[in-house]
């Protein structure tokens, strides 16, 4: 299934939305690809970069998701995040939304921008290896 073909299955007011914050994903973070694949047994937008997990968007029953590894691997990154997004539900890794108004695409691009400027190979390196310790 394409990132289209999977949108499509989504409804409105939904589907205008994950639309939306996939833009500012790809238009703000170059060194991600996007695929349709399976993730905690749902399937969702995934972007990785060089093979490595980053960030995904989710549609499920209650709500919609943006998984981030940046703020799950840096309590700075965690921070600016709840600072710019205040009406959301956070978890460790995840920000969980029912509305646009919680996710204002303008903001998610200027976070994703955020992300993109780390080395996202080093910070995964990194917190891979602090976590074997």
């Amino acid at each position: 299934m394409t990132a289209t073909e999977f949108i499509n299955t989504i409804e409105e007011p939904r589907r205008s939305i994950i639309k939306a914050l996939r833009k500012s994903i790809i238009d703000n973070d170059k060194s991600v690809t996007e695929i349709v694949g399976k993730m905690m047994g749902k399937e969702m937008l995934i972007y990785n970069e060089k093979g490595i997990f980053k960030y995904a968007l989710s549609s499920v029953k209650t709500h919609m998701s943006l998984h981030n590894m940046m703020i799950y691997g840096s309590p700075g990154m965690f921070n600016k995040f709840v600072e710019a997004l205040p009406t959301a539900k956070f978890q460790k890794g995840c920000i969980n939304f029912t509305t646009s108004e919680q996710m204002p695409p303008d903001i998610i691009a200027n976070l994703i921008a955020d992300c993109a400027a780390v080395d996202y190979a080093k910070f995964f390196r990194d917190a891979y290896k602090s976590k074997k310790k």
